[in-house]
């Protein structure tokens, strides 16, 4: 199962993760990044055991190439309509800089905005957005 656009992978029953997921959604007017849970069969064809296994954190799959943390989290906002864009300026900062802030969220995210009994499923509406889950 090959995609050609990049793939956000994301904790499927985060309430961040979901909210973050319909925010990029929204201002991914082009259709550029495609979906997936982590706990997905999409997932697993994607993304080796050792990282799925390790991460609490976005994942961003372009080219075979798999980017994490906030490093995912900025390449997705330099590819969003409108102001988003400018964030991608926080590259600029070391990675463990930004990941330290990164991971601060990530730890607390189930305390802050809770979490779902089961993983996300895509409406009607967007289910082209998201990468087959069979």
């Amino acid at each position: 199962m090959k995609s050609s656009k990049p793939i956000i992978f994301f904790d499927g029953v985060c309430n961040l993760c979901n909210g973050a997921v319909n925010f990029i959604i929204d201002h991914d007017k082009k259709g550029h990044f495609k979906f997936a849970p982590l706990q997905s069969n999409a997932a697993e064809k994607h993304v080796p055991l050792s990282i799925r296994e390790n991460t609490d954190s976005i994942l961003l799959v372009d080219s075979n190439k798999i980017y994490s943390k906030s490093t995912a989290a900025l390449k997705v906002a330099k590819n969003l309509n409108g102001p988003w864009k400018a964030l991608y300026i926080f590259i600029i900062f070391p990675k463990f800089v930004r990941d330290f802030v990164y991971d601060q969220i990530s730890r607390n995210r189930y305390k802050w905005f809770g979490k779902r009994d089961t993983c996300r499923m895509p409406s009607e509406e967007i289910k082209n957005r998201f990468v087959e889950m069979d």
